[in-house]
């Protein structure tokens, strides 16, 4: 039977849908157009009638939200107590002072210089949720940004509507590289370019490898990037200063039981720097992490390349299954 292919773009990203049903993609793809169209109108952060956009601008108040921004929030939170704070939510403010006020394709790629100074974000620990009234507590002035798991939840939510559409076989959903894949793969697994940016084509540079289940998510800091002045700045804050994480990794890719706990290790470890490796280590994950001058190291059972990447294109192809997939574990940066 051949697999069904559907493409589009939405939350400023590409977005595919696989299924191993080819008669059931369209249905498929109906299921995730609805899951982000939800999504765009109640977290993103560029819109100026988001429900996440209102709840900032009463910051200070506790306000009863819809059960998917409830979660959203909920699920950047737990980023936060997973990581001891390298993945926050509260960098709202500290996105806007760095230039990273719209959507990224409308940025303008350079412009005049911008006096940064390093400033520690309040912190998620100021966030305050209530399950019993579904209420958010955001401090005043403090600004909530969703970017580090809010894309990852979503294609979470997307292959979960997607196989409940369908009713058979399987389904990958990708969002800008950041995949869920839910019911029964084809054999073999899915086949999935790990690559810098999630636009590079089929047979583009970088590592291809199969998954069977989870999700796998890459964060980088190659593609979303801008410059003012004579600063290079990219879209991964470091909470600890309020700027651009430290160069480092430029490119993490993580595979977990979910897309969200994926994306949350990846955009940990670019934090996190050369700790990192240690970090994922002691969580079983399995990961590829390029550094900025190419070379790469790998975590858990990660698969083996033919060579290493040499700049942002060139490298090495090899094809492996990935294996099971790991929860991201409670207990933070220990």
């Amino acid at each position: 039977m051949s697999t069904g292919r559907r493409g589009w773009r939405a939350l400023g990203t590409n977005v595919l849908v696989l299924t191993t049903d080819a008669g059931a993609a369209d249905d498929a793809a109906r299921a995730v157009t609805a899951v982000l169209v939800d999504v765009d109108r109640t977290y993103s952060r560029f819109r100026e009638d988001s429900e996440l956009t209102r709840l900032n601008r009463v910051s200070g108040r506790s306000v009863q939200v819809s059960p998917l921004l409830y979660m959203a929030v909920a699920e950047a939170l737990r980023g936060g107590r997973l990581t001891d704070g390298a993945v926050d939510p509260t960098v709202g403010r500290a996105l806007r002072m760095i230039g990273y006020e719209r959507d990224f394709s409308l940025l303008a790629p350079s412009g005049g210089p911008l006096q940064l100074s390093a400033e520690r974000v309040p912190g998620w620990q100021v966030v305050d949720l209530a399950s019993a009234t579904r209420t958010v507590t955001v401090p005043r002035g403090v600004e909530l940004d969703l970017g580090s798991t809010g894309k990852a939840l979503a294609a979470d939510l997307s292959a979960a509507a997607a196989i409940a559409a369908v009713g058979r076989g399987g389904v990958l959903v990708s969002l800008g590289g950041d995949i869920s894949v839910m019911g029964e793969p084809p054999e073999g697994g899915w086949r999935v370019l790990v690559a810098e940016d999630s636009a590079e084509p089929p047979d583009g540079a970088g590592q291809t490898v199969a998954i069977a289940d989870g999700g796998l998510a890459t964060s980088s800091t190659t593609v979303r990037r801008w410059r003012r002045g004579e600063q290079l700045l990219h879209h991964i804050v470091d909470p600890a200063t309020g700027r651009p994480a430290a160069p480092g990794w430029r490119t993490v890719t993580v595979s977990a039981a979910s897309c969200v706990d994926a994306n949350i290790a990846a955009t940990a470890s670019i934090v996190l720097g050369a700790a990192a490796v240690p970090w994922l280590e002691a969580r079983g994950l399995d990961a590829r992490l390029v550094a900025v001058d190419g070379r790469i190291s790998r975590t858990g059972r990660w698969p083996g390349e033919v060579e290493a990447v040499t700049g942002s294109k060139g490298g090495g192809r090899h094809d492996d299954l990935m294996t099971p997939r790991k929860p991201l574990p409670e207990g933070g940066l220990r």
